[in-house]
């Protein structure tokens, strides 16, 4: 596949998640941590156009002089923009626009590879843009996933989709033993500037759980209080339960004392054998309270990831987001992508079943405040 053809099949893809969509899905944002699918189909648009087009293709005339401030999301170098809180109030320019900006800038995007496909730094930004849309197309299905789970009468996204009821195989736990482990991408291939600086790590002995947790197993810590009794949290976490009273996993109901969830497919009965989801780092940290284990640290999650499955679920960790030894900044806004993040987040290994294909590695590093659950998030345990 030539790099163009790579381009494109990128692109088309993330219209492809929006193709089952009604106009009306495209606006919604019900919570801050949403945004609208026709916004992230212009943000990753006006990802290429701000930073390769208007760089690299001599006499390029931006698609509409307003786009920069209503689809920029949070790199201050380039300019003021609409507050994330906003992104819902735009509801124009409406979405058969924002898919005519989508074919302007892919037929610009055409001409500029053909000049400079085999340039390095070129070649190099082309692909940084190209897995920003691919963490764009994981957030779409997350975030309609949230816009439908949000309405009262639970539409279906796609009936065919039936990530919510997979179940695993494995049992037991793998014995990994203490030494000097290497963590950080060394490998050929892309990698996101969060991932480098490879350096040496030494771990105790450790056991970790050859599977994730059940939603029969997480019924289980519900049932026997889990909700209710402050031993089992953290603080913050029990504040959280409080003050959003918090009793079950987000998408789940209980509906004539039988539990059901949300599910791209619709409003389904919980499958007590399927890998639990849709788990704030406040739960997984309670859970594995209860059960008097713990969460891995990223570094023992990366040590083992070879020795068990993993990508069905984002897998919290007991690591906060921290920079990697000699990591460095990039100038300009190349250089706010990852490193102003690293504050309040903790660390996800793994990937999950909505990452795009070829979008997962083990090194991978994803980030978010403990409290957030919309993605598919899951747990793995270690024991004390």
């Amino acid at each position: 596949m030539s790099f163009f053809d790579h381009y494109i099949s990128v692109r088309k893809h993330t219209e492809h998640i929006c193709s089952v969509l009604q106009t009306e899905d495209y606006v919604p944002q019900p919570v801050p941590f949403v945004s609208p699918p026709k916004w992230h189909l212009a943000h990753s648009t006006w990802f290429f156009e701000e930073f390769i087009l208007k760089k690299y293709l001599d006499g390029y005339a931006e698609f509409d002089s307003d786009f920069g401030f209503l689809f920029n999301s949070y790199y201050n170098t380039v300019g003021k923009r609409v507050l994330r809180t906003q992104r819902g109030n735009i509801t124009r320019p409406g979405t058969d626009r924002i898919y005519e900006y989508r074919q302007y800038v892919d037929m610009h995007m055409e001409i500029i590879l053909q000049l400079k496909g085999s340039d390095t730094e070129f070649q190099d930004i082309v692909t940084l843009g190209l897995n920003h849309e691919q963490q764009h197309q994981e957030l779409l299905i997350t975030d309609i996933k949230y816009i439908l789970g949000h309405n009262p009468i639970f539409p279906v996204y796609n009936e065919d989709i039936d990530w919510e009821a997979r179940e695993e195989e494995a049992t037991g736990f793998i014995a990994i033993p203490e030494g000097l482990y290497t963590i950080g991408h060394t490998a050929d291939g892309f990698s996101f500037d969060n991932e480098h600086g490879a350096h040496k790590v030494f771990l105790d002995a450790f056991e970790i759980s050859a599977r994730l947790v059940t939603n029969a197993e997480y019924l289980e810590f519900m049932n026997a209080g889990g909700y209710s009794d402050f031993n089992y949290w953290l603080d913050e976490g029990w504040s959280w339960v409080l003050q959003q009273d918090i009793h079950a996993p987000l998408y789940w109901h209980n509906i004539d004392g039988e539990w059901h969830q949300y599910t791209l497919r619709g409003l389904e009965k919980v499958n007590p054998d399927a890998m639990l989801t849709h788990i704030s780092f406040y739960e997984a940290a309670a859970y594995a309270e209860w059960k008097r284990m713990r969460l891995p640290t990223e570094f023992e999650w990366e040590a083992a990831s070879s020795l068990f499955n993993w990508g069905h679920r984002w897998e919290w960790t007991h690591s906060a987001y921290l920079p990697y030894p000699r990591f460095w900044k990039p100038e300009g806004a190349i250089g706010e992508y990852n490193g102003k993040f690293m504050i309040n987040q903790m660390v996800l290994r793994g990937s999950s079943c909505a990452t795009p294909k070829a979008h997962s590695r083990n090194t991978y590093r994803n980030f978010f405040h403990p409290d957030e659950r919309w993605q598919f998030t899951g747990i793995r345990l270690v024991k004390l």
